[in-house]
């Protein structure tokens, strides 16, 4: 995959647990990473609790050694790295996540409309 993407997933991976975190639990560390893919570095900024921690850099693993250049979405995965356990922590994350970030969304737009 190409740097770019590598950066976007990233990120991704970023918000997802940065929100699910702030929204679970009490304590957070501000910790940055750095990951090294093709040849670059990627430096990331996280907020997250010591046990949100242990599943983001599980994801980055996961991610690094992703085989595909075209990488597909972790679920639809013909050659899935995760292990059970760990998908079902991770998609429990990303499931409540974007529920707040649909209803984020929402609620924006509904004040849009009300305020004009």
């Amino acid at each position: 995959m190409e740097i770019v993407k590598f950066k976007q997933e990233v990120e991704t991976l970023k918000k997802f647990f940065e929100i699910y975190c702030s929204n679970k639990h009490e304590e957070q560390l501000n910790i940055v990473k750095e990951l090294e893919y093709k040849g670059e570095s990627v430096k990331v900024d996280l907020c997250l609790c010591e046990e949100c921690l242990e599943k983001i850099n599980y994801s980055f693993d996961r991610l690094l050694e992703c085989p595909h250049e075209e990488k597909p979405r972790c679920r639809k995965c013909p050659n899935p790295c995760y292990e059970k356990k760990q998908w079902k922590e991770v998609a429990s994350v990303m499931r409540y996540s974007g529920m707040s970030l649909g209803l984020s969304r929402i609620n924006k737009k509904l004040k849009n409309l009300i305020s004009k």
